[in-house]
């Protein structure tokens, strides 16, 4: 199975360039290692708190399908979320600040939430924007994923799988690596036999 490029995540030339010719990427340090513990804590925190509620799935009126969707998220802006949350919004905003110019996307804002998939679950084969929506102004344009998980391996899955032209990819929800792709690109969340910890975030033209 081929693997996607990896990038350094100061290195915004690099994956501006491997974002247009590949539609996707690994991104190295991000988080980085403390951040990457700072994060799982604040999550594990919000959990106790029973802060988190399941996703839904749809366009307009969202529905509880957790057969299609099995995750429970929190928004990183909600203020039950602590400082690594905010200092980490706040990074993935300076990304998107230095792919702006480099990808003519009309990126204007990020947005991120903490994802847990407990053991099992899994998210359908899905776009986090269908190709029509570019005409939206409030279109998500590009989707980041962070990985929060400790000591995983391969036999646990998870993999996050992307479906590129080329064919299908699967990226493994490693602790303190990011995968970075074009919202349009079909993927799927595979389950795992553990419990997986994420943070999905999307950057996006102006509301």
């Amino acid at each position: 199975m081929p693997v996607l490029p990896l990038v350094n995540v100061n290195d915004a030339d690099a994956m501006a360039q491997v974002l247009r010719e590949r539609g996707a990427c690994c991104i190295e340090g991000l988080p980085a290692p403390m951040a990457t513990v700072e994060l799982r804590d604040d999550l594990r925190r919000l959990q106790a708190e029973a802060a988190l509620a399941p996703a839904a799935v749809g366009r307009g009126a969202h529905v509880l399908r957790t057969d299609l969707r099995g995750d429970s998220t929190l928004w990183l802006d909600d203020p039950r979320c602590g400082a690594a949350a905010r200092q980490y919004l706040a990074m993935l905003d300076g990304l998107r600040v230095a792919l702006n110019p480099r990808l003519f996307l009309g990126l204007a804002e990020v947005e991120a939430h903490y994802a847990v998939y407990p053991s099992g679950a899994g998210y359908m084969r899905h776009r986090d924007r269908f190709r029509d929506d570019a005409r939206l102004p409030s279109s998500r344009m590009l989707s980041l994923v962070s990985y929060l998980n400790d000591d995983w391996r391969e036999a646990e899955g998870g993999a996050l799988r992307l479906h590129l032209d080329d064919g299908a990819i699967d990226v493994l929800p490693l602790g303190g690596s990011s995968v970075c792709f074009l919202s349009e690109l079909e993927h799927e969340v595979l389950p795992a036999t553990r419990e997986r910890l994420s943070i999905a975030a999307w950057f996006r033209r102006a509301r």
